[in-house]
C-alpha cells in the first residue's frame, strides 16, 4: 500500500507529527513503532519511572567500555513502545537556555533561534499554573508541578539559597539560573506522555494508520529518492510499505543513524566494512555524539520517600490507591526540585544542572545504583549533579549489516579534560547543599553516597564509579551546512529527495538542559516545515 508520508518511530517527534500531519484530511499517514503499544500500567504511573527498564517497553542499549569511567558499559534505556522515551522517562519539562537556540542559529541553522522556535514550545504546552509570554495553555501537552511533594524539595531550593544560587519559579521562563520546583509532563497523578497527548486523541482518523511491532530494516532508495521502507513485521514476516511524499525518520539519536547507515547512507569507509552498497556518502551520519552524564551525592532522610513506597510491604497499597484513585506517592516522579548554576560566572549560560530525587541511592558501587529494584528500603534522597555542556563527543556506528543487530555506542564519556573539572565542580556544590541546615532538618545521619573524606582525588574516584548518561543522546544526523551536517535546517537529508530525521539526532549541539520538550518542539516546527511543502 501507498501512504503519503511514512514516519518512522512513534516517540516523542513522531506522535507530533503523526497528529499535526493527519489533521489534514486529505494526508495518509502511516506510523510505524517497533515496540508494542503503551498497555502496561507502569508505563501511566509516574511512581513506577524505571520499573520498565530491561523489559520490552525498553530497547536496553548499552554503550561500548568507558575508558574514563573505569572501563563499565553505560546502560541507556530507551523507550520502545507509543510514546517512545516520554512513556518511559522521569516526566521532567525542560526547555533549555535561549543561547542554546541562538548558538543553532548562529552555526547556519535558520529558523531555529530562541525567538522562533518559542512558538512551538508553547504550542505543544497546556501549563497548569504558569502563562505569559513565555507559556501556552490551550496545547495538549499538560505540564504542571508535583501535586504532591515531599518537604524536600522546599529544604532543596532554600539550601540552594544559602548557597549562592537564587530562587527562580520559572526556569522555561525569561532567566534559566536559579533553584525551583520541577515542572513535569504529568496529568491527575498520572504520566502525560506524548502518546497521550497527540497520538491517542486522533487514532480514530481514518487517514491514520498505526502499526506497532512493526520494525523498519532499511529505507527503499531509488534514484537518489526515499519510496518506501522494508519492514520486519510481529511475526517477522518482511512487508515493504510505499510513499509518494516523504519518509520521516523519528526512531531516535542511535536508531535514526543505524537505520540511515542499513540503508546507505552514511560514511563509504564505514559501509563498505560492512558491505552495504552506498547510496550516498554522507560522512556526518552517526557522529557527533553528545550526551548529559552525571553523578551525585545520596543520603538518608526521616522523610518517607520513593525508597519507603516501594518496599514490598508498601508497594501493593500505593499501587492499589494509585490504580483506583489516582492519589498517592505514586503520581510523583521520582524527581523534585532543580537548580541551573554556572561554575564560572564568565558563562552566558548554566553548565551544570541538579536534580533533587526523593530517593536514595545504594552505597555499593557494583551494583546497578540507579535501577529500583536495588534501591535501599530505607527512605532516602539524592542530588544529581548532571553536566548540561560537555566537550566530549562520541559516535554511533554499525556493528553489522543485521538489522537487528544493535548498533556501536561509543560515546566517549569524560574523554574531554574539562568535562571531569567541571563535574567535579557541580559535585562538590551539590555537597554544600546536601550539608546545609535546610537538608540538614530532615538528614539521617551522614551521607551515604559518597562517603567523607571530600577530597578532591576521592571524589573523581566517586565520579569515575558512580558516573552515569541521564539519557538525553543527541546530535547523530546534525543539522548545518557544513561538510559534516546530515540534513539541512529543513531537516531534509543531503542528498536524498523524501527524506526527513525529525527527532533528537538533529540538535548539532546538546541542550541545556532535560531534552524531551526540545524534541516535542522540533516535532511541532517539522510538521510547518512539511505542510509548508505540501
Amino acid at each position: 500500500m501507498t501512504y503519503d508520508f511514512i514516519i518512522i518511530g512513534a516517540g516523542s517527534a513522531g506522535c507530533v507529527l503523526a497528529n499535526r500531519l493527519s489533521a489534514s484530511s486529505h494526508i495518509n499517514v502511516l506510523l510505524l513503532e517497533a515496540g508494542p503499544p503503551d498497555a502496561s500500567p507502569l508505563v501511566h504511573i509516574p511512581g513506577a519511572y524505571s520499573m520498565l527498564n530491561h523489559t520490552k517497553y525498553d530497547w536496553s542499549f548499552y554503550t561500548e567500555p568507558q575508558s574514563a569511567v573505569d572501563n563499565r558499559r553505560i546502560y541507556i534505556p530507551r523507550g520502545k513502545t507509543l510514546g517512545g522515551c516520554s512513556s518511559t522517562n522521569a516526566m521532567a519539562y525542560v526547555r533549555g537556555n535561549s543561547a542554546d537556540y541562538d548558538g543553532w542559529a548562529a552555526l547556519g541553522n535558520k529558523g531555529w533561534s530562541y525567538a522562533e522556535v518559542l512558538p512551538y514550545f508553547k504550542r505543544s504546552e497546556c501549563h497548569a499554573s504558569l502563562s505569559g509570554p513565555y507559556h501556552g495553555n490551550d496545547g495538549p501537552l499538560r505540564v504542571c508541578f508535583s501535586q504532591q511533594p515531599t518537604p524536600l524539595g522546599d529544604a532543596f531550593i532554600e539550601a540552594c539559597e544559602l548557597n549562592g544560587i537564587p530562587r527562580n519559579e520559572d526556569y522555561n521562563g525569561a532567566q534559566q539560573c536559579g533553584a525551583s520546583m520541577l515542572q513535569f509532563t504529568i496529568h491527575n497523578n498520572r504520566r502525560h506522555s506524548v502518546a497521550t497527548a497527540f497520538l491517542k486523541p486522533v487514532m480514530n482518523r481514518s487517514n491514520l494508520h498505526v502499526q506497532t511491532r512493526c520494525q523498519v530494516k532499511r529505507i527503499l532508495i531509488e534514484d537518489s529518492r526515499a519510496t518506501g521502507v522494508e519492514v520486519a513485521d510481529a511475526a517477522g514476516k518482511t512487508i515493504r510499505w510505499y510513499c509518494n511524499k516523504e519518509i520521516l525518520l523519528c526512531a531516535g539519536t542511535i536508531q535514526s543513524p543505524q537505520l540511515l547507515m542499513l540503508s546507505g547512507i552514511g560514511d563509504t569507509a564505514e559501509l563498505t566494512k560492512t558491505g552495504i552498497p552506498v547510496t550516498r556518502h554522507l560522512p556526518g551520519v552517526g557522529r557527533n555524539l553528545q550526551d548529559h552524564v552525571w553523578s551525585g551525592v545520596s543520603g538518608l532522610t526521616t522523610v518517607p520517600t520513593g525508597n519507603a513506597v516501594l518496599h514490598p510491604l508498601n508497594a501493593g497499597k500505593a499501587f492499589l490507591q494509585h490504580l483506583f484513585w489516582k492519589k498517592g506517592p505514586l503520581g510523583n516522579s521520582p524527581l523534585e526540585a532543580n537548580a541551573f548554576l554556572k561554575t564560572d560566572p564568565s558563562l552566558n549560560r548554566p553548565d551544570i544542572q541538579l536534580h533533587l530525587a526523593a530517593f536514595g541511592v545504594a552505597p555499593d558501587y557494583s551494583t546497578d545504583i540507579y535501577n529500583i529494584r536495588t534501591f535501599p528500603r530505607a527512605s532516602g534522597y539524592g542530588i544529581l549533579t548532571i553536566l548540561i555542556r560537555p566537550q566530549s563527543r562520541g559516535y554511533i556506528s554499525l556493528r553489522s549489516a543485521d538489522p537487528g543487530m544493535p548498533p556501536v555506542i561509543q560515546p566517549n564519556l569524560l574523554s574531554h579534560p574539562d568535562d571531569m573539572e567541571v563535574l567535579l565542580k557541580g559535585l562538590r556544590k551539590a555537597l554544600e547543599i546536601a550539608v546545609s541546615a535546610p537538608m540538614k532538618r530532615y538528614s539521617r545521619g551522614e551521607l551515604q553516597f559518597p562517603a567523607a573524606p571530600y577530597t578532591d582525588e576521592l571524589l573523581r574516584v566517586h565520579i569515575r564509579k558512580s558516573l552515569e548518561t541521564l539519557y538525553h543522546p543527541v546530535g547523530t544526523c546534525k543539522m548545518g551546512p557544513d561538510e559534516m551536517a546530515v540534513v539541512n535546517d529543513a531537516l531534509q537529508v543531503k542528498g536524498i529527495a523524501g527524506l526527513r530525521v525529525v527527532d533528537a539526532s538533529v540538535m548539532p549541539a546538546i541542550v541545556s538542559g532535560n531534552t524531551n520538550a526540545t524534541v516535542i518542539m522540533i516535532g511541532e516546527k517539522a510538521a510547518d516545515l512539511i505542510l509548508k511543502d505540501y
